[in-house]
Formats: structure tokens, sequence, C-alpha cells
């Protein structure tokens, strides 16, 4: 979240993973600050933090990277170490037709978060690949779609699982954020119709069930979207369950997890 951190700082952080594990760096740039002003603040240390200062911020980090400044900027006496050279993979991160916009014309692949922001997924990748042009970085428009999945062994199972993470965003929404419900909260809470409505709504556009449910609800994802990569993001209580989920995923794919 770039509106968060000083982009020298991002350039020497990812250039150190980048010369650590070349070629196993993805850096995702998001405009969105991503939590409370407060704490975007506390992150930056200034009180004027702005998204619209993106277009400048990602400026900057690009050329601290590349040591692209003009000679008359006076950022140009500044060397990001060890940045220089060790460029990891850019993303541009978006939940709207702004960023897709920016990645295109920049020519950089593009990450949706279609897992909190369904309802632009589709006209925002159309914007991204309508805007794109070839760049150093790609030749094509390359899209990734994030979601949320749970799998388990059987769709009611899963649903169960699934069911704190409904719930703590029933809360965010009620300006009450915190954190992961238990099970045993979730269970005890008393939903409105109101709030089982947007739950069920919330949950349409997620993959939940199990591996054969899973497989279809990400196959038509992708089919829909056209995406070269789907993300997963696993949201649950207990850890051995998110795990889980990831293992019956992978093997839907025949791969094994690490």
């Amino acid at each position: 979240m770039l509106p968060n951190h000083a982009p020298l700082v991002v350039a020497e952080q990812f250039g150190m993973l980048e010369a650590l594990h070349p070629g196993r760096i993805d850096l995702g740039i998001g405009r969105a600050p991503g939590t409370d002003q407060l704490t975007a603040a506390a992150l930056r240390r200034t009180n004027e933090v702005s998204a619209d200062e993106f277009p400048q911020d990602l400026g900057e980090l690009i050329a601290f990277f590349h040591g692209t400044f003009p000679d008359e900027h006076p950022y140009s006496r500044i060397t990001a170490v060890p940045a220089r050279d060790n460029v990891p993979a850019l993303w541009l991160l978006g939940s709207s037709a702004y960023s897709a916009q920016v990645a295109g014309m920049l020519g950089l692949p593009f990450a949706f978060a279609h897992h909190f922001m369904p309802a632009n997924t589709l006209p925002a990748l159309a914007v991204y690949r309508a805007h794109f042009r070839p760049s150093a970085h790609l030749e094509q428009p390359y899209a990734m779609v994030a979601v949320q999945v749970v799998c388990a062994d059987t769709d009611a199972e899963a649903e169960t699982l699934a069911a704190p993470s409904a719930l703590s965003f029933v809360k965010l929404r009620q300006g009450k954020p915190g954190l992961l419900p238990s099970p045993e909260e979730t269970a005890a809470y008393p939903y409105t119709d109101f709030e089982r409505d947007a739950i069920r709504q919330r949950q349409r556009d997620q993959v939940i069930g199990s591996p054969t449910t899973v497989r279809q609800g990400l196959t038509n994802l992708q089919e829909r979207t056209n995406a070269d990569e789907l993300m997963l993001t696993t949201v649950v209580y207990d850890h051995a369950d998110r795990l889980r989920s990831y293992d019956l995923v992978a093997s839907l794919a025949g791969l094994t997890p690490d």
C-alpha cells in the first residue's frame, strides 16, 4: 500500500529481498491506504497521507529501482541500496478502474481484489486490457484475480469454516472491526435477517465447498475473467483448517503444497 510507505524504503526493502531470492519476489503496489487514516499516518509519519500522490510515489519507486531520475531531480543523487539491478516483478493492485488503467498504460501486470470488490472485477479487467500498452515488462496483458476460497471435505463443513469470516465482515460493516470471531462466538451470534442477507450476497462471489464444488467455482471464475492467475486467500479460524483447505485445492491441480 504505497501511500503508507516512502518509495525509497520500499525500493531498498524489496531490492534486498530480490537480491537474496532472485526471481522469486513479486512486489504488489496498491493505491489505497488499506487502513484508517490514523494508522496510515502512523506508518508514514505524516498527517497528509493521500492516495492522490500515488502516481508521483509510483514514479519515484520505479526510478529508485532503475536509477532513472533526471539529473536535475534532487533524488538523482540517491542510490537505493541494493535496489539498483535487483528489481522484483512489479504488479499493480486494484479494486477499481483507476489502478487497472494505470497498470495498462504502464504495461504492468495487474492483480484485482475480487475477494472484496467482486462487482468491479469484470469492468476493471476490461479497462486494463483496453488500455494496455506493451512495455519492457510485458508484451501482452497479464491479469491475476484474488478470490476468497474455503475448501473442506464437504460443502457443509466448508460453510461452517467460512462462517467466522462472514461474521467478521458483518462487524466491520457495523464499524466494529476486531479479531476473527471463534466458531463458538459465531454460532451464538444473533443474526438479523439483514445481516444474513448481506452474508449471502458476499459469499455469492466466494468459492466455498467440497473439492468438487471448489473446482467448479474456480473454473467458472477463470472462464468469466480470463485470468492468467488466481490468487487464493483463505480466512478461517483454525490454522490447521486453513492448511487443509490449501492442501485440498492443491490436489485438484495435481500439485504438492510446500
